[in-house]
């Protein structure tokens, strides 16, 4: 009893905080813009009985949580009366350095395990979390890593999220285990109510995965009414009750209740002694207490729970629960205006002056304080973890005369595989079932795939021919998935969170067909906002891939690899630039540092992110030995001089990636009669990009020596110069060139789908072959008007 006395203390407690916050960030903070602030305050207060159960009671240190996006401010009040929280950063909730609208593991101070605010993504990383921790606990060297339970808490309309559904059957197809979801079924969305009968489905789905579906309809109070003389029919009135109705009738009150209550079931008798026994305030709570505004119910139903299945808890509650706005179809974006504020701050008995106290109504704070240091959740203070960084090892370089990128990336890491070396110990594989066609079919053969239990390959039992050696083993290195790239994106994130959540790292590489990164973009943000570390690879990528047709060919990836923070892009036209560039990929995912950016290239390498490789199947010649540290250090930071220019030059090809062999051919033709020409070989235009706008920000500031990468590269060359830019993607890639020092720029690449063919149809079809960047460089130097640019495979 005393421990429970305590729990609906600290309710009430996060209760008021959290809709304090968000009543401070609209109605008492200054605002400059006269914006909204928004925050939640409903959301938060169907979900404050769920959270108290569950973090004051049922977790522990080593478990994990997603909690739903819009019970931010009852996070953050948690953690405020926990101590891990400012009073200003709740002051400057939704403010610039403030606490985050939506819990974040980058932006917040306090203990954010996942990042949410992406409905649904949240959601499901906790289930791939779930298998990384299986996975890594499978090793010899991560027998000792923490094991827990991985939570996720979810709002109802999260399940209109397609990725969950995904998440659900690739769970199922890898023994999941360890995982909760808690669904505060509270029944209303932004724009409504959720359909009657919601629920019967949301169990169905859940039992034919193999979870476990704990339904939590009635609160302590409505259990002990049903109980008394006349409760059968109350409990089938709540149960047939349609959600609309049920809403509507809260948000009225304890009177309307009672009328209608009487109406319906009202009998001169038993049923109307149940209802007339409690007065309207009381009524008024006892409808409300559904099981999940009930933290007795849901700290006795997380208590009951003692095996690790994957577990449902579809757990009722009342949107805006406690509230003036209870109930209200408006209220998920609503907020309590003034008025409603003073009524309901009396009510809850705090004191004018001290809403901000933690401890403000607390009969006994010393009583109360001693809980909390005991609650074991907290008892360990912050639970980031750390891992020490690999030492990379030298990558045997194909050594084919011709080859693609997509090949030597396959060769690569094999050899890796080959080798004992800790960085191949640690490396992590998985693909959206397109293992074999992206190259990782020789590591898979050699590491095997992961799997808790053996299972044997039959093509190997039957001594049946085949290139895959399909073996599972809890050894094993690779997670193969189904065709969902959402869950590749999803899982990379879980992996590349694993030194910061299990205290072992993982090198987590992911491989997909490159016109489907798109699919998984949401997913791949949110692991970048996470901070997690994986090396993504998109092969085949651009037109090359002629024979696919436009479906399979992909046109703007180049611009996400560019646009996508925390991810450092690559598109390597040669084998040995990929050598380089994956050496320094594999430490650069383990870098965690602070402090200035490298004046070299202005780029805050010290801080590390994840890598993106676009790679080609396109087979090309591969040039002689380089191991010059211009080329090296070039490769990695965006850019080298394949063919430095001359003092005079009138035309500088600009290229990167697959389309490698066609500028250089060019250039050879241009050169029959003009000389200087200068081929610039772009590894990176992100890399190249991004130091030089930093460059510029630095010089702005007064730094008047800051010089980027690109800018050096370009210094030189005369201003009557023009460049030309080609890539296998959009032109906008590297268009921006000329803007370095101001020389006339014509960027060739790719805007349009494209169609099936040979290499040279479609390179010619969209104007990217040798002879189209010929005849362009022709029309620019001769200062003829430029031709209009044909129109491939559609309108302009």
């Amino acid at each position: 009893m005393g421990e429970m006395k305590h729990l609906k203390t600290i309710e009430q407690r996060l209760l008021w905080l959290s809709h304090w916050m968000v009543h401070h960030a609209n109605h008492v903070r200054p605002r400059a813009d006269g914006i909204k602030t928004g925050g939640h305050q409903a959301s938060s207060a169907s979900i404050v009985s769920i959270m108290t159960a569950l973090y004051f009671r049922a977790l522990r240190p080593e478990d994990r949580v997603a909690v739903k996006p819009h019970a931010s401010p009852v996070f953050h009040a948690m953690q405020y009366l926990m101590g891990n929280q400012t009073r200003e950063a709740l002051e400057a909730f939704r403010g610039f350095g403030g606490a985050q609208s939506y819990p974040s593991r980058t932006k917040d101070t306090d203990d954010v395990d996942f990042s949410t605010g992406s409905v649904g993504l949240g959601v499901a990383i906790t289930a791939f979390a779930s298998l990384v921790q299986d996975y890594i606990r499978a090793k010899a060297w991560g027998a000792e890593a923490p094991s827990g339970r991985m939570v996720a808490l979810l709002g109802d309309a999260e399940l209109d999220e397609g990725n969950v559904y995904e998440c659900l059957q690739e769970g199922w197809k890898n023994d999941l285990r360890n995982c909760w979801w808690i669904i505060d079924y509270n029944r209303q969305s932004l724009d409504g109510i959720v359909r009657e009968g919601l629920f019967e489905r949301v169990e169905k789905i859940f039992d034919a995965f193999g979870w476990d579906v704990v339904r939590i309809k009635h609160g302590a109070l409505q259990r002990a009414a049903f109980g008394e003389p006349g409760g059968d029919r109350l409990r089938q009135w709540i149960d047939s009750c349609p959600n609309q109705e049920y809403a509507a009738l809260t948000y009225q009150g304890g009177a309307v209740w009672r009328r209608r209550l009487l109406d319906d079931l009202g009998d001169q008798g038993e049923v109307s002694a149940l209802i007339e026994r409690r007065s309207d305030s009381e009524l008024a709570a006892l409808m409300e207490n559904l099981g999940g505004n009930c933290v007795e119910t849901m700290a006795e139903v997380f208590a009951s729970v003692d095996h690790d299945r994957p577990t449902c808890f579809l757990a009722y509650t009342i949107k805006g629960w406690g509230t003036p706005i209870a109930g209200h179809k408006d209220n998920h974006g609503g907020l309590m205006t003034k008025d409603q504020m003073a009524e309901w701050q009396a009510h809850m008995g705090v004191p004018e002056g001290a809403e901000w106290d933690p401890f403000a109504t607390v009969d006994d704070p010393d009583a109360l304080r001693a809980f909390l240091r005991g609650v074991p959740f907290f008892a360990e203070g912050p639970r980031r973890f750390r891992d020490a960084r690999i030492e990379v090892p030298a990558i045997a370089r194909d050594a084919g005369r011709e080859t693609s990128t997509q090949a030597a990336f396959g060769k690569m890491l094999d050899a890796l595989a080959r080798g004992d070396s800790p960085l191949a110990a640690r490396i992590f594989t998985t693909s959206p079932d397109v293992t074999g066609t992206t190259g990782l079919g020789p590591w898979v053969n050699r590491r095997k795939l992961f799997a808790r239990t053996e299972r044997a390959d039959a093509f190997i039992e039957h001594r049946i021919p085949s290139t895959a050696k399909w073996e599972f083993t809890p050894a094993g290195q690779h997670i193969e998935l189904g065709i969902g790239e959402m869950n590749l994106m999803l899982l990379l994130g879980a992996a590349g969170l694993s030194h910061s959540l299990f205290g072992k790292r993982l090198i987590p590489v992911g491989t997909v067909y490159d016109p489907f990164v798109g699919r998984g973009l949401d997913a791949l943000n949110h692991a970048c906002y996470q901070d997690a570390r994986f090396l993504l690879v998109g092969t085949p990528s651009g037109v090359t891939l002629a024979p696919e047709g436009g479906a399979h060919q992909s046109v703007g990836t180049p611009l996400i690899g560019m646009s996508q923070d925390g991810l450092a892009a690559f598109e390597p036209a040669f084998a040995d630039e990929l050598t380089v560039i994956l050496e320094w990929a594999f430490d650069y995912l383990q870098r965690d540092g602070e402090g200035r950016p490298d004046e070299r290239t202005w780029l805050r390498d010290e801080t590390g992110g994840s890598v993106y490789l676009r790679l080609s199947t396109n087979p090309i010649e591969q040039p002689g030995p380089r191991a010059d540290d211009a080329f090296r250090q070039g490769a990695i930071d965006g850019a080298y001089w394949l063919r430095a220019p001359g003092p005079n030059c009138e035309i500088v090809i600009a290229y990167q990636g697959a389309v490698a062999p066609e500028a250089i051919r060019a250039a050879g033709m241009i050169a029959e009669g003009r000389r200087d020409i200068g081929v610039l070989a772009v590894t990176s235009a992100d890399r190249l990009n991004a130091g030089w706008t930093a460059a510029q920000r630095a010089r702005a500031r007064g730094e008047d020596t800051a010089e980027a990468h690109v800018e050096r590269l370009m210094r030189t060359l005369p201003p009557h110069c023009r460049i030309i830019t080609v890539i296998d993607g959009h032109p906008g890639t590297l268009s921006w060139l000329g803007s370095v020092h101001g020389h006339q720029t014509l960027p060739l690449g790719v805007e349009h789908f494209g169609q099936t063919g040979t290499i040279a149809d479609l390179y010619a079809h969209h104007g990217i072959d040798a002879t189209a960047i010929v005849q362009r460089a022709e029309s620019l130097t001769k200062g003829r008007r430029l031709p209009a640019a044909p129109v491939a495979g559609g309108r302009a």
